[in-house]
């Protein structure tokens, strides 16, 4: 790809417009369901649970959160108005149990201690301030919740041509440090690997990346 298809790629990454962001959303969902699948299984969700995803873009996987325990209640908070409007029609059929919020990425609109569950897969690489938005996340998270931060690892990010426009990436040891600046104070890493389909064409890649389960 080209500079400017790269520059392109990775803006509508961080934040999808209009069609060329439906179709990136669509490709994310996609290249990123092992990822998403396995920060779902991580929360170990239960009955009766509030849960907060942060990205989640069309929320094409909304079904399969909601088939895991009875009465939930699942919010999808982003800041692109295309995947939230994407994320709506879409789920359609789940707007009883589910609903999704557009906000400008610092501040979460809601009141303290609010969910049970709250995860998010690679959002963090466009985090404006990370230990601030972290607080933000630790604010709104029940004191006995859980949450999921899951994200490629710093190591295979780099070789990503797209990744050098306004990405910020980390390796294990460097989220680590961010986190624990922040008011959390617990955490366990999980270490995944896997060969996936490449975003900017049509080669296999293998992708190394982390799925961290973070208590107060």
């Amino acid at each position: 790809m080209e500079k400017d298809e790269l520059k392109i790629l990775a803006r509508n990454l961080a934040n999808p417009q209009g069609e060329k962001g439906i179709e990136i959303g669509e490709m994310m969902n996609a290249t990123n369901i092992s990822m998403t699948l396995e920060s779902i299984k991580t929360l170990l969700i239960e009955d009766d649970e509030r849960i907060l995803e942060i990205g989640p873009g069309n929320a094409g996987h909304l079904k399969n959160i909601l088939n895991r325990a009875r009465n939930l209640n699942y919010t999808g908070i982003d800041i692109s108005e295309t995947m939230y409007n994407e994320a709506k029609k879409l789920n359609k059929d789940f707007e009883s149990q589910a609903e999704f919020i557009l906000y400008e990425g610092k501040k979460l609109p809601f009141g303290d201690q609010v969910f049970d569950k709250i995860f998010t897969v690679n959002t963090v690489y466009f985090w404006e301030d990370p230990v601030a938005f972290l607080n933000e996340i630790y604010r709104i998270l029940k004191d006995d919740g859980t949450f999921v931060l899951t994200f490629g690892q710093r190591r295979f990010m780099e070789t990503l041509p797209f990744t050098e426009y306004n990405f910020t990436m980390y390796s294990n040891s460097e989220m680590e440090q961010l986190i624990s600046e922040s008011h959390f104070k617990r955490m366990k890493i999980s270490e995944k690997e896997e060969d996936i389909q490449s975003k900017s064409g049509n080669e296999t890649i293998h992708r190394i990346y982390t799925v961290l389960t973070i208590k107060k």
